[in-house]
């Protein structure tokens, strides 16, 4: 790992020495300014307004920002790949021809209109054939072998007691609606949610032909899965529950799993999954929640199963059967529950399938063509002038304890940078696509992924894994590996401008690189130790003063109305208790990307004059706010309100800003401006 931060820190002093100023831009575009606002009352609409005027919300999305247009662009760059590839003339069983037949498969609108619901009614049959409580258990491993997690899931991650291995994780899963509430709570729009997914259950039973198949009516099959994933939503974790990294690591031997919940055959499953030899222990997410699957496994007749069985079938196939599965799916998941008016066209559906299945084959293609090497090598200057930063920030916290800070250090300086693409590639030789159905391809590709998931289970972690393709615009921190990772797509504007002056991309991407940076220190990361090992390295007072100090952002996001009626009659506010570990990443970025600009202002590495009449620190908090340029509709605010761990995007400025000094003092914003806040009430904790 130090040998990694070396060559980083080499490569700073490389890279810092032959930049031309005087040929870069400020970075920020005037157009993207709504000037008729008062940046002191509303920083997001002026610097986002003219944005969002040229950006309108299309029929295809419930929200569309600068995450999504560089989405859209990486979509069309893989699609432009998969097109060539799919044009030439292949070997068969070659990558390239493993990509042409899937893509052309999809794309083929006569067959998988003259196909129908043939290439699932196998899938049926062997569903309605199941006679037994063992014909139930059989099913549900077919099931899971082909990533259609029903009741519950069983995936590879690390041990977090020791990081380097990685163990088996049980987890609450197999709701068709998603989180658990959308069952057992009314707020919002839930219960017409509920309404309209019992509805779409109906048509698909019918469409299907499971109805007659069965032998029963397509209202009370309907009727039976809803009740029996009601049953399963009312004994999972909350969203809430499940970000406390203490209390889902329960560690059971397969013994002791076995005597307390006796109606799960815990040896079976992993013998059939081919990972009961060489495993000591695993572990379950949500004892709660398995205590009620095991009295499930006892008491709920076979009947419900079947029921239960088919409709997930039935809507894990939808999307890639004719026209009719596909239109009834989207007319509730896009446009009733999301607002979103019209179903992308059939190239960005199938070019999006593609890439799930050959993600890091599209990768190699998408970053040889698409990624500039130089723009790797600037990113490791930064990332390396961000890590620095962070350093000095928390020497400066005044609230942490000495002992405490050099356990932050350890953490820091031993932290894992992926920038670009992997260093190595996966292997899709075993990957078996066949020119048969565009279905039975997906399902095969599923089979690949969850065997090649299991794989790993009771071995060493490697860490040169990514999480995510090059062609993928996010980036992130895993704790347990203490890695962050910043894929190719999204190193370009409004993120990453190679042709800007540093003060702009210090207030895009380097707040986005803090922000992964203060993951390892937000509210979970802080956790775990260097080694990604669930330890408590804080003392109890420095962990008493951060609670303390997280509390102001938790009230701060939670009393924005985001919504005056959310559906039913009353106001929607922010969750700042479910997005806190986002919001302590934002305020982290922002505070140590800040001082790194400053530090590299010292250096003479970005220019301190005004450029298009901004300073440089009013380029960073522009260039900021600019990345969460969006417009929503209702629908995307009540869906990522309630579900996402994320602020709205004007919260991520106009709340987030606020808790600056540094910006206050930018925009010389006094007590009575919309975006003043009290210094004693700003919050600061790295």
């Amino acid at each position: 790992m130090k040998k990694t931060l070396l060559s980083i820190a080499t490569v700073a002093v490389i890279a810092t020495g032959c930049q031309n100023k005087a040929q870069l831009t400020s970075g920020i575009d005037p157009d993207n300014f709504d000037t008729t606002a008062n940046l002191k009352d509303d920083f997001y609409q002026f610097a986002c307004g003219g944005w969002m005027a040229k950006n309108p919300l299309d029929a295809e999305h419930s929200r569309y920002g600068a995450f999504d247009v560089l989405h859209e662009n990486a979509q069309k760059n893989i699609n432009d790949i998969i097109d060539s590839v799919s044009k030439a003339k292949n070997d068969k069983g070659s990558l390239a021809d493993k990509i042409a037949t899937l893509y052309n498969l999809g794309m083929d609108s006569t067959k998988l209109q003259a196909d129908g619901v043939t290439p699932l009614t196998p899938f049926l049959e062997e569903i309605n054939n199941v006679k037994t409580r063992e014909d139930v258990w059989a099913e549900m491993l077919k099931m899971h072998k082909r990533g259609n997690v029903v009741i519950f899931g069983v995936f590879g991650e690390a041990d977090k007691d020791d990081a380097s291995q990685c163990i088996a994780w049980a987890y609450q899963g197999g709701l068709g609606l998603g989180d658990r509430d959308r069952y057992v709570t009314d707020e919002g729009r839930n219960k017409e949610f509920r309404a309209g997914y019992v509805a779409l259950m109906e048509k698909l039973f019918a469409m299907s032909g499971y109805d007659k198949l069965s032998g029963k009516n397509a209202n009370k099959l309907a009727q039976t899965v809803m009740a029996f994933e009601t049953r399963l939503a009312k004994a999972q974790n909350t969203q809430l529950e499940n970000r406390d990294p203490q209390a889902t690591f329960n560690r059971f031997t397969v013994e002791e799993a076995a005597t307390q919940f006796a109606n799960i055959n815990w040896k079976g499953y992993f013998t059939a999954m081919n990972i009961m030899d060489g495993m000591k222990s695993f572990n379950i997410a949500q004892p709660k929640y398995i205590a009620e699957v095991n009295k499930v496994m006892k008491d709920t007749d076979v009947e419900t199963f079947k029921a239960y069985f088919a409709w997930h079938e039935i809507l894990g196939a939808a999307s890639y059967l004719s026209d009719d599965f596909v239109n009834a799916k989207f007319a509730f998941f896009g446009t009733q529950m999301n607002g979103i008016e019209q179903n992308r066209p059939r190239w960005k559906r199938v070019t999006s399938t593609v890439d799930g299945a050959l993600g890091e084959a599209l990768g190699k293609l998408y970053v040889d063509k698409y990624f500039p090497a130089e723009a790797k090598t600037r990113m490791e200057t930064l990332v390396q002038n961000l890590i620095e930063a962070l350093g000095q920030r928390i020497d400066m916290a005044t609230w942490m304890t000495d002992a405490t800070k050099a356990n932050a250090h350890k953490k820091l300086s031993t932290i894992y940078v992926k920038i670009g693409y992997p260093n190595k590639w996966r292997d899709y030789s075993e990957l078996n696509i066949q020119n048969d159905s565009y279905y039975a391809n997906v399902v095969r590709s599923n089979e690949f992924d969850m065997a090649y998931m299991f794989s790993k289970i009771n071995k060493p972690v490697d860490k040169d894994e990514w999480l995510m393709t090059p062609q993928t615009v996010n980036a992130y921190y895993n704790p347990t590996t203490n890695e962050i990772c910043f894929p190719a797509a999204i190193l370009q504007p409004p993120f990453f401008n190679m042709n800007a002056d540093e003060a702009a991309n210090y207030g895009a991407i380097g707040v986005v690189i803090g922000h992964e940076l203060t993951h390892g220190f937000d509210d979970q990361g802080r956790q775990y130790d260097e080694n990604g090992n669930l330890n408590d390295w804080w003392s109890e007072e420095d962990a008493k003063n951060f609670d303390n100090n997280k509390q102001a952002l938790i009230s701060a996001f939670s009393a924005v109305k985001v919504l005056e009626d959310a559906g039913n009659g009353e106001p929607l506010y922010g969750n700042g208790q479910l997005t806190l570990g986002e919001n302590i990443a934002d305020n982290g970025g922002l505070h140590v990307s800040y001082l790194a600009m400053q530090n590299a202002m010292a250096k003479k590495q970005v220019n301190k004059e005004k450029m298009d009449n901004f300073t440089p620190e009013q380029r960073f908090f522009l260039a900021y706010a600019t990345v969460w340029a969006s417009n929503i509709n209702n629908e995307g605010i009540l869906n990522l309100t309630q579900n996402d761990v994320h602020s709205l995007g004007r919260n991520r400025v106009n709340v987030a800003l606020p808790q600056v000094t540094e910006f206050i003092e930018a925009f010389g914003i006094k007590e009575g401006d919309g975006m003043w806040l009290a210094p004693e009430k700003r919050v600061q904790l790295w």
